[in-house]
């Protein structure tokens, strides 16, 4: 049997365990079978990772597309080019996606839906598994819209929502939308039901707007601070709201321009265990390309950033664990860097409730090895083995 000693798993901003150090045991099939704390001073045998950080690898819970596909309008035809992404993201260390489809017609919406569920039947184990869609809209407020067509957003009821997903309910992980709208209470409760994970995100929601809604069932906010009310020392809004409730997992874009990197350092350390990293991810990931024709529209894209032709924010085309290393830069904090995209997004899909229930019977060679310089400033990975 297999041991590796010296290992630290990654945890929350300025968790008591931090620098806690670990022995696993794996068996003869390279899985991990068994976690225990090491003594202080206590000799052992078998390998030392000297302190490295073992993790699960990376759940992206929003990303529109990549190698030039998009999500919310797919045919039968790019299934090849959805394995291909698939392959893609894998590389890039993440396991799973929630695939997002973004304010779109009905028959976009429902042909995506059933395209992705084909592509999840033929999924590799050895490539990115595609978890339930993310539906971005269409109960979005229009003030709040950013890159969505307004022509395609619509008032929450459950005849809209029916058109849109009937036949397709657990083929949905998760449903952005704007609780403060009329008839998104009613929504809420159907959705739930379904058990189906709601997101407050494209919302011009108050105080006392998100905390309704928190208390009705949303559970996560999508991109914090875009396409919301920001917090005001008089009006703290709903990223306001969720610091207060502690229990809302809050998803950031982490490329530094979406969320400027002091104020991302800031929820880091005030929402140390809800804070998950997503990609944002649009058509042009893993494309060489500073220009993109996508949604009849051209995106122009500098180191990663996407923005549409009059300036607004679109998307990025950064891989999903470039985030951590880019939040380890601005913290110095590797290791709750590394958790926002590996374990946090885990607990928002309510997978498990410890990291050792993420990593216990999984192979080492599909988790994840984590090293940096001192002071966190160069943080990178490789496939632990």
């Amino acid at each position: 049997m297999r041991q590796i000693n010296n290992v630290r798993f990654p945890q929350p901003f300025n968790h008591l365990s931090e620098e806690v150090l670990w022995s696993i045991s794996l068996d003869k099939t390279n899985s991990l079978r068994s976690i225990s704390q090491m003594e202080i001073g206590a000799s052992f045998d078998g390998e030392n990772w000297n302190g490295d950080w073992l993790s699960p690898m990376g759940i992206d819970l929003q990303i529109n597309g990549g190698l030039g596909i998009t999500f919310n309008d797919l045919h039968v035809e790019q299934l090849p080019k959805i394995y291909g992404l698939l392959d893609l993201l894998w590389s890039d260390g993440v396991d799973a996606i929630c695939p997002t489809i973004i304010t779109s017609s009905i028959l976009s919406l429902r042909n995506s839906l059933k395209v992705l569920r084909l592509a999840r039947k033929n999924n590799n184990e050895k490539s990115c598994k595609l978890l339930g869609a993310h539906l971005e809209g269409p109960f979005l407020a229009s003030k709040y819209k950013g890159a969505h067509d307004l022509q395609y957003l619509s008032e929450p009821s459950f005849f809209e929502l029916q058109k849109r997903i009937k036949g397709f309910e657990h083929d949905i992980s998760i449903v952005t939308l704007a609780p403060e709208l009329k008839g998104a209470s009613e929504l809420i409760q159907q959705l739930r039901q379904s058990g189906i994970i709601i997101s407050l995100g494209h919302s011009s929601a108050s105080l006392e707007e998100s905390n309704s809604a928190f208390q009705e069932g949303v559970s996560m906010i999508t991109h914090a601070f875009n396409a919301m009310n920001g917090i005001h020392h008089r009006a703290p809004g709903p990223i306001g709201e969720a610091i207060s409730n502690g229990n809302i997992s809050v998803g950031l874009i982490a490329d530094g321009v979406h969320v400027h990197p002091h104020i991302a350092v800031m929820l880091q350390k005030l929402l140390p265990d809800q804070l998950f990293l997503v990609s944002d991810a649009l058509p042009p990931y893993g494309l060489d390309q500073a220009e993109y024709w996508w949604k009849n529209k051209w995106v122009f894209i500098n180191k990663g950033v996407c923005r549409l032709e009059d300036g607004r924010l679109a998307g990025t085309t950064l891989p999903l664990l470039e985030g951590s290393k880019l939040l380890a830069q601005w913290s110095r904090n590797a290791s709750a860097s590394i958790w926002a995209a590996t374990v946090s997004p885990r607990l928002a899909l309510n997978q498990g409730k410890t990291i050792q229930e993420f990593l216990i019977g999984k192979s080492l060679n599909n988790l994840l090895r984590w090293r940096c310089q001192e002071g966190a400033s160069d943080l990178f990975w490789t496939r632990a083995e």
